[in-house]
C-alpha cells in the first residue's frame, strides 16, 4: 500500500555487498558462482532524456560482447539507492541489460533519504509527499515511453525480444502503466507488494490491462491482502477478460515491503522465492 497503514516500518540501506547480496541462503558453492557472475557485470551511472527533463538513473549489462534482453526497475516510494543498484547487478548477471530509475527527478536527485526512514513516523512521511505528487499518470507515461527507448538505444539490447518491467511498491502500479504505455514492446510485468493495482478510480492500474501485450506476475503481501481480500480476485477476473497471462498469488507470512533488503519487515525466504518467480517469467516472456 505504501499508505499510513500498511508500510515496512523502518527502513535503512544496509548499502548491501554486491559480494553476498542475496546469497546467505545459498550453498558455498552456488555463492562462488553467483560471485563470480556478478563481478562480469557492467554498471554506469546514466542520464535519461525525458520531456520534463533529465533522470538520474543507474544502468547494467553482462560484461563481454552479445545482446541481452531489457528490464526496467521501478523502485519503491523511497527511490533509487544502493539496494536497487544491487538488485539491478544481480539481475544483469542473469543476463540482461537493466535500467533502474530515479521516479522523483523532477523534484530531487537520488537517493532522496539519507540514512534511515521510518514510515511510522510523519515527518519522515511528509518528505516523500510532494516527491510523490511528481508522479501523476501523464508523467509517468512519458517517462515509460522515454525509459524503454532508452534501453533499447543501448548496444546491449537485444531489441528482438520483449522487455520487462518490474516494480515494487508504487513501483507495481507504475510497472502496469508502463504496459501499456508502450505495449509493443513490454513483454512481461512483475509487481511485487504493489499497492493501489485496483481502485474506484478513473486511473486505476487495472483498467489498463486490455491495452497491454504483457504476462504479468502479482505477489502480494499478506497484510496486504488482509486489508484488502478481494482485490486479489478482482485483479484475476480482469486479467481473465482482458485474456492476459498472469500469477496473482499472496505471500503468506510475508508483509508490505518483504522483498527489498533493509526494510524491517524483510523476509529473505519469500524474497529469494520471489525473485525466482521473477526469473521464470522473464525466461518465458521475455523472447
Amino acid at each position: 500500500m505504501c499508505d499510513d497503514e500498511i508500510h515496512q516500518g523502518l527502513v535503512h540501506d544496509p548499502s548491501v555487498s554486491r559480494r553476498t547480496f542475496g546469497l546467505m541462503g545459498v550453498a558455498a558453492a552456488g555463492a562462488a558462482t553467483a560471485v563470480h557472475a556478478q563481478e562480469k557485470v557492467v554498471e554506469k551511472d546514466v542520464s535519461v532524456k525525458t520531456p520534463d527533463g533529465v533522470a538520474d538513473s543507474v544502468l547494467f549489462h553482462p560484461a563481454g560482447k552479445g545482446t541481452w534482453p531489457a528490464v526496467l526497475i521501478w523502485p519503491d516510494i523511497i527511490g533509487l539507492r544502493q539496494v536497487f543498484r544491487d538488485m539491478g547487478r544481480r539481475l544483469a548477471a542473469e543476463g540482461y541489460v537493466v535500467l533502474v530509475v530515479n521516479p522523483f527527478y523532477r523534484a530531487k536527485k537520488a537517493p532522496i533519504v539519507d540514512g534511515t526512514f521510518n514510515f511510522a513516523n510523519p515527518e519522515d512521511r511528509a518528505k516523500i509527499a510532494p516527491l510523490r505528487a511528481t508522479l501523476t499518470p501523464p508523467n509517468v507515461d512519458k517517462d515509460a515511453v522515454a525509459y524503454v527507448a532508452f534501453l533499447d538505444a543501448q548496444p546491449q539490447t537485444n531489441k528482438k525480444a520483449k522487455v520487462g518491467v518490474q516494480g515494487y511498491c508504487m513501483g507495481g502500479p507504475l510497472s502496469f502503466r508502463t504496459a501499456a504505455a508502450v505495449p509493443n514492446r513490454i513483454g512481461a510485468v512483475a509487481s511485487f507488494h504493489g499497492g493501489g493495482l485496483h481502485t474506484a478510480e478513473a486511473t486505476s492500474p487495472h483498467l489498463l490491462i486490455p491495452k497491454t501485450q504483457a504476462e504479468y506476475l502479482i505477489l502480494v503481501a499478506d497484510n496486504d491482502d488482509k486489508k484488502e481480500p478481494e482485490v486479489k480476485d478482482k485483479l484475476k477476473a480482469a486479467f481473465a477478460e482482458a485474456k492476459r497471462p498472469a500469477k496473482v498469488e499472496v505471500y503468506a507470512g510475508a508483509d508490505h515491503g518483504w522483498t527489498v533488503k533493509g526494510s524491517q519487515v524483510y523476509n529473505e525466504p519469500a524474497a529469494e522465492k520471489a525473485w525466482a518467480e521473477l526469473l521464470a517469467l522473464y525466461k518465458r516472456a521475455l523472447s
